[in-house]
């Protein structure tokens, strides 16, 4: 996508700090995610830099944890404010997840995400999302998120 393209982050939680999606964390990784037109989910490009490795050449597997979390819980977030018709998401959080390293991921090209939507119930969604790198997939993660509600910690924190 564009860079002059808003993101589903930029648009609904421009003031979030979050470490891996926040706009407004300057030392995040600051992914975004946007409407995957051929499916039921989020797609998202990112580039690694150095120090995101944990060895010359190759990606941590905590910031690729990172990246697959918080590209899913987008997915869960935009797939409540659709199904509810809502105009903005519900704050969502990581229930659990899980993380499946399939290959090292290679840190001097860009990676690219996709997820999509396994099922949901009422405030309740799971998700399915694979992380490529030079053409290959090196992780996937299934995790489930939950809309909270007022008095949770983490309610508004997109505003």
């Amino acid at each position: 996508m564009s860079n002059t393209t808003k993101s589903v982050q930029e648009s609904h939680a421009p003031k979030s700090i979050c470490f891996g999606c926040g706009p407004a964390n300057g030392k995040g990784l600051r992914i975004r995610s946007f409407p995957d037109p051929d499916g039921n989910g989020l797609v998202c490009e990112w580039k690694p830099e150095p120090h995101h490795e944990a060895f010359p050449g190759m990606l941590s597997g905590g910031i690729v944890g990172t990246l697959l979390d918080c590209h899913s819980n987008w997915t869960a977030a935009m797939h409540l404010k659709e199904a509810r018709g809502q105009d903005e998401p519900p704050c969502t959080v990581t229930a659990e997840f899980h993380v499946r390293l399939l290959r090292p991921t290679p840190s001097g090209v860009g990676v690219s995400m996709k997820s999509e939507i396994l099922d949901a119930e009422g405030d309740k969604v799971r998700v399915r999302a694979t992380l490529t790198a030079g053409g290959k997939d090196t992780a996937t993660c299934e995790g489930t998120f939950v809309a909270v509600r007022e008095g949770h910690p983490a309610y508004h924190r997109w505003q």
